[in-house]
């Protein structure tokens, strides 16, 4: 019985190259990986895809596509959270793409599309332009950087890892003794997770933001 394979198309590409980064990382996304992946040879690929940069990009954009957005009617903090979360979910699960933020020449519509919301987001709240920039890059290198501490970590950051690790670390600990107080608490509870430590910090930056927002509307 003869098995229709489907048509090759861009987005069956990105999706297949998605699935090769996921499994080995960026540096195993190849034209002939890639090819392999969808069951076809990797020159048959450049019909749809013009090579391993295009193809990076298109990736970049893939994963920011599955971001959730604000919507231009959210009140500004909960849509900056709600992206802020989301961004985070989405990097963690596709940790690889930390090594593509911001790093296109031509970034493509879905990440010009995340950008755009949210500076809509930030200016329909009342933001003023300078305000929305600061708030912009603040929040951003927050997300960006501690998805990217916790794709390091050696440890699970969202289950019991960190108290694990901190555990086997006691006796260097001993001559540490602000982090052993760190620690001993931390083990003590039993349930602390560096995970956790996500919205706490979000909400540090954005109490400040509003804060900031509130004093200019003064002004």
């Amino acid at each position: 019985m003869n098995t229709k394979r489907a048509p090759l198309t861009a987005d069956r590409i990105v999706d297949a190259a998605v699935a090769v980064a996921d499994r080995g990382g960026l540096a195993a996304v190849s034209m002939r990986h890639v090819g392999s992946q969808l069951g076809v040879e990797a020159m048959s690929l450049y019909h749809h895809v013009a090579g391993k940069e295009a193809l990076t990009n298109l990736l970049a954009d893939a994963v920011f596509a599955k971001i959730e957005l604000p919507t231009l009617d959210d009140p500004w903090r909960v849509g900056i959270t709600r992206r802020s979360v989301s961004a985070r979910a989405v990097f963690a699960r596709h940790p690889w793409a930390l090594s593509l933020v911001d790093t296109q020449a031509a970034p493509g519509p879905a990440v010009l599309q995340s950008y755009d919301r949210v500076f809509g987001c930030l200016r329909r709240g009342g933001f003023s332009l300078a305000l929305a920039s600061h708030a912009f890059a603040v929040v951003d290198s927050y997300v960006y950087g501690f998805a990217l501490t916790e794709r390091n970590l050696p440890f699970d950051s969202a289950g019991s890892g960190a108290v694990d690790y901190m555990e086997s670390m006691v006796d260097v600990l001993a001559e540490l003794p602000y982090l052993a107080e760190f620690a001993t608490a931390a083990l003590a509870e039993s349930t602390y997770t560096f995970g956790g430590e996500f919205e706490y910090g979000l909400d540090v930056i954005l109490d400040e933001l509003e804060r900031r927002l509130e004093q200019e509307s003064a002004d």
